[in-house]
């Protein structure tokens, strides 16, 4: 299966370099490029892409204001950010906005590939250097009042609590499904029933969801 990946950035070498090194991969295929939002909007609207790799800073339409478009047009899309910037506040907010990932630039190619997979495959993919800032960010947040975190456990079954908290620690379907002793694609209908019961876009916002609301591994639930 072939997954079709779109390029947002305005660095015109840079793109030329990463379309290079993704077309040696068989199971790739560039649909398109783009060098600022507005046009990567209307790129993602004409080839439906599975990935979008998106820059944040460019000119005119911000990297955030174009991933919430996208994710608002083409909420299948699995948009990985791919930036300079290790930023915490960058960091939480893409994923608030539906980011399915984030990247350092300066990540290897090999890493890249893997990443842009387990991303098209519904799993999150945050790179390692961020992951202690991404914590530290939400720990210095308020949680939800008792009574508010209290309202949306109630909407969630035992077992997608449980889903919950595996999806704030990173944990991909295969990685759920073995923990918990179930088939990956019971996994999968959970994590659908999830998002619809929490009106959330991506496994991502569920874990952001979930530290902020107190329901992660640790909390009482």
């Amino acid at each position: 299966m072939t997954t079709r990946i779109l390029l947002i950035d305005d660095h015109n070498l840079l793109r030329s370099g990463i379309r290079l090194l993704l077309e040696k991969q068989p199971d790739f295929e560039v649909v398109a490029e783009a060098a600022d939002g507005i046009e990567g909007i209307k790129r993602a609207q004409q080839h439906k892409p599975d990935v979008v790799l998106l820059d944040l800073n460019m000119p005119g339409l911000s990297g955030l204001e174009t991933l919430q478009l996208l994710v608002q047009d083409n909420p299948e899309t699995a948009v990985i950010i791919l930036t300079v910037s290790e930023e915490a506040e960058e960091l939480a907010q893409a994923l608030r906005d539906g980011a399915r990932g984030y990247l350092i630039k300066n990540i290897e190619g090999d890493a890249l590939a893997a990443a842009i997979r387990r991303a098209a495959d519904g799993d999150a993919v945050i790179d390692p250097s961020m992951t202690a800032k991404l914590v530290a960010q939400f720990r210095s947040q308020p949680k939800a009042t008792p009574i508010a975190a209290a309202t949306e456990r109630d909407k969630l079954t035992a077992r997608e609590r449980e889903i919950v908290q595996c999806l704030a620690r990173g944990e991909s379907n295969k990685e759920i499904a073995r923990h918990l002793d179930v088939a990956e694609s019971t996994v999968k209908i959970h994590v659908q029933n999830i998002l619809k019961k929490l009106n959330l876009n991506s496994r991502v916002q569920v874990a952001v969801y979930a530290v902020e609301h107190g329901m992660n591994e640790g909390e009482s639930v």
